[in-house]
C-alpha cells in the first residue's frame, strides 16, 4: 500500500445500466427472477459499489500484486432504475485499518439516489492469495 492511500480520497464513478443486468439476468436459473422486473439488479447495484471504491483505490495500491477484496457490505437499494439510466456511485474511503478499507457510498440514477452504506475491503498480497485458493482447491478435489 502507498503511503497515498488514506481516508478522505473520494472519486465517483459512472456505470450505465444495460439490459442485462436487470433482476431476470442475474440468476437465469432462476425461474422466479425471470418474472420480476426488468430493474438494475440489487446484486448488481452492490457490485457497482464494490468496483467504485477499487477503482477509487487502485492508484494507491502497488497494482496488480496488491489487489482488495470485499468482506462487508451494508448498503440499501431504494429506487429503481430501468436501463438505459447512467448511475453515479459517490464513493469516499472513511477509514484505513491496517489492511482494512472502510468505505462511504451514495448511488445516483440521474433522476432519484438509489441507495447508500458503507462497504469494506482488504489489501491482499495476490501471490500469497493465489497460492491459498490453490491450496484450497486441491483440498476440495482431494476430497471429492
Amino acid at each position: 500500500m502507498k503511503p497515498s492511500l488514506q481516508p478522505g480520497l473520494a472519486g465517483t464513478f459512472r456505470y450505465t445500466v444495460p439490459p442485462t443486468r436487470t433482476v431476470p439476468h442475474i440468476y437465469p436459473d432462476a425461474p422466479d427472477f425471470q418474472l420480476m422486473p426488468a430493474v438494475f439488479a440489487t446484486g448488481y447495484f452492490v457490485a457497482l459499489c464494490e468496483w467504485a471504491a477499487v477503482e477509487l483505490i487502485k492508484p494507491h495500491l502497488d497494482w496488480p500484486a496488491e489487489q482488495s477484496l470485499g468482506t462487508r457490505v451494508d448498503i440499501t437499494h431504494t429506487a429503481a432504475t430501468p436501463p438505459g439510466l447512467t448511475v453515479e456511485v459517490a464513493v469516499t474511503l472513511a477509514a484505513v485499518e491496517g489492511r482494512k478499507l472502510s468505505f462511504a457510498v451514495k448511488a445516483h440514477d440521474g433522476l432519484d439516489p438509489i441507495g447508500e452504506g458503507t462497504h469494506e475491503r482488504v489489501v491482499i498480497d495476490s501471490a500469497r492469495f493465489d497460492a491459498k485458493l490453490a491450496g484450497k482447491i486441491a483440498m476440495a478435489r482431494g476430497n471429492a
